[in-house]
């Protein structure tokens, strides 16, 4: 690959291994860099394999370069368009249901938050009232 590659720019890759601790990509035919697990997405990641698999071809922006080593930092979360990476798509549907929920309610304020603790309490007291029962 005869392009420089520079800290900040976004790169096109192919997954080319996968550890716990992270995904190593493929950028071009003679350089590799590594996602850390905790550049794939916002939030926890359990396991990578629920948003990458070996052969997936990805945009990942260059985050540090060390000089020395030649080792590349990549980071798929901080691609904006990064929903079009994730392979589950259970995390969509949760991210999408957990909006609209949101979105809905905020009109409402932290009133309905109010309102609704006092009925979550009665309910978690008649749950707890059923399981010492058992």
């Amino acid at each position: 690959m005869n392009e420089k590659i520079e800290v900040g720019s976004i790169v096109k890759g192919k997954v080319s291994g996968i550890q716990p601790y992270g995904a190593f990509i493929a950028i071009g035919e003679d350089r590799q860099g590594l996602i850390h697990i905790s550049e794939i997405t916002n939030g926890y990641v359990k396991d990578i394999h629920d948003y990458l698999e070996v052969g997936d071809e990805v945009s990942v922006k260059v985050i540090a370069i060390d000089e020395e080593s030649g080792k590349i930092s990549l980071s798929l979360k901080a691609v904006t368009d990064s929903d079009h990476n994730e392979k589950n798509p259970r995390h969509k549907e949760y991210n999408k249901d957990h909006l609209e929920e949101l979105l809905a309610s905020s009109s409402q304020g932290f009133n309905s938050l109010k309102e609704k603790l006092t009925e979550w309490i009665e309910e978690s007291k008649k749950n707890e009232g059923m399981i010492q029962k058992k």
